[in-house]
């Protein structure tokens, strides 16, 4: 009998976002933006206001960051350094840049990573073996779940922040480590990046009182924007210490590319022989390691940077909550606007706010939150303005007005998208 042909299935299964991609690439999939990055760019040759990009502290087109990466790039070019850090890519900027990291967040030591999303999935797949059981939060990153599913022994979720039912899955989890002679990884995250909650990292951490386990916090959304320092979500909750792993990305407040993880110098020099994504990939280029450093010396100098930024986010949720937008349970610079519709009243009150109000936004539907809800998601940053929240405020109340009344539902985008 003949084999299938591999790629015979991906013309007829182009997975749930896929099966879209005709109607939707280049517009909801895939949208270009062009211009500077700013609040204001453009569009299909139009001007915006975006809401979409995760710099939370405008770094990415602050000129004294951009002085400092045109200086690194010119200095040290893009190849610097060549070879693994473990083979020929170590250099006296990765490692200062690591304790300065590691001292920012009340750590011991810390490590660099090329990438989170394969930088988080290396740290998990290092720290356990088939012994170990993980309990995790159900609404983790992608990059985690995917880590979970390489990892050979059992693991138990937990409904979103739901502490007591975290408790249960530590009983659980408590008597079969106990049975194979293994370890308990309790993993959440500082801030939930779709919905904007924090996780409830003080209440895990009391859990210690009665289990042994090791806490990992995935706070890409939080450092930079959560605590009195910008040191993150644990530190804004008192608990820094207790969390045993601290994981960010650059990816957010800082603007670049790359990440770290921090904790017990003798974890980090663990991690440090045994990730396999690092091992093997060519070492952070060092125009990125020095426009690293000058972004983490202007977190610490410079908080008027988070200031501005709460500063829009408390303007903009306030304003939204008075008009009677619901923000859900968003107690961080994330704001989810919740509405109900399908998703091709989505499509349409979408393709509306960017055409008609210009306003540029995520859309967020089914399969990823349940069918009937829509999450407008903003990403408030330091550089926009609150005349800014007051247009987007003002369109909001447009399209919900126009959504309640049944408007989308005769258009012929949301026909061709459907439920």
């Amino acid at each position: 009998m003949k084999a299938l042909d591999l790629f015979d299935k991906l013309n007829t299964n182009l997975g749930p976002l896929g099966k879209h991609s005709e109607l939707s690439e280049g517009y909801f999939t895939f949208p270009k933006l062009e211009g500077e990055i700013a609040p204001r760019m453009k569009f299909k040759g139009k001007e915006v206001l975006t809401w979409s990009l995760n710099n939370y502290l405008g770094l990415a087109n602050h000129p004294d960051i951009r002085k400092a990466d045109a200086e690194a790039a010119a200095k040290w070019g893009a190849a610097y350094p060549m070879g693994a850090r473990m083979m020929s890519g170590q250099t006296d900027l990765h490692e200062q840049l690591e304790r300065e990291l590691a001292e920012f967040v009340g750590k011991e030591s810390a490590y660099l990573l090329n990438y989170g999303y394969q930088g988080i999935m290396s740290v998990i797949d290092s720290l356990l073996d088939r012994k170990d059981v993980v309990v995790y939060d159900s609404e983790c990153h992608a990059c985690i779940i995917d880590a979970l599913r390489m990892h050979l022994g059992k693991r138990y979720v937990f409904p979103h922040n739901d502490i007591d039912n975290c408790e249960k899955q530590l009983e659980r989890a408590t008597k079969l480590a106990q049975e194979q002679g293994g370890g308990i990884l309790v993993i959440t995250e500082g801030v939930f990046g779709m919905t904007g909650d924090q996780g409830k990292l003080a209440e895990i951490v009391k859990l210690k009182e009665k289990f042994d386990f090791r806490l990992l916090v995935d706070d890409a959304h939080g450092f930079g924007t959560m605590g009195q320092t910008g040191a993150g979500t644990a530190e804004e909750q008192g608990v820094q210490e207790e969390v045993d792993l601290y994981f960010s990305t650059f990816a957010k407040s800082m603007a670049s590319i790359g990440a770290f993880i921090a904790g017990d110098a003798k974890v980090i020099h663990y991690l440090k022989y045994n990730m396999r994504s690092q091992i093997f990939a060519k070492s952070l280029p060092m125009l990125l390691v020095e426009g690293a450093l000058k972004r983490l010396d202007m977190l610490r100098t410079q908080p008027e940077l988070k200031d501005n930024l709460w500063k829009i986010v408390n303007a903009l949720k306030n304003g939204l909550i008075e008009k009677g937008f619901s923000i859900g349970k968003s107690n961080s610079p994330v704001t989810p606007v919740v509405l109900n519709g399908t998703v091709g009243e989505a499509a349409t009150m979408s393709k509306d706010l960017r055409e008609n109000y210009n306003i540029f936004c995520s859309v967020v539907i089914y399969p990823v939150v349940p069918k009937g809800m829509i999450i407008l998601r903003l990403i408030p940053t330091a550089v926009h303005t609150l005349e800014d929240v007051a247009e987007t405020i003002a369109a909001f109340e447009a399209v919900k007005e126009k959504l309640t009344s049944g408007y989308y539902k005769t258009t012929e985008l949301a026909i061709s998208f459907g439920e």
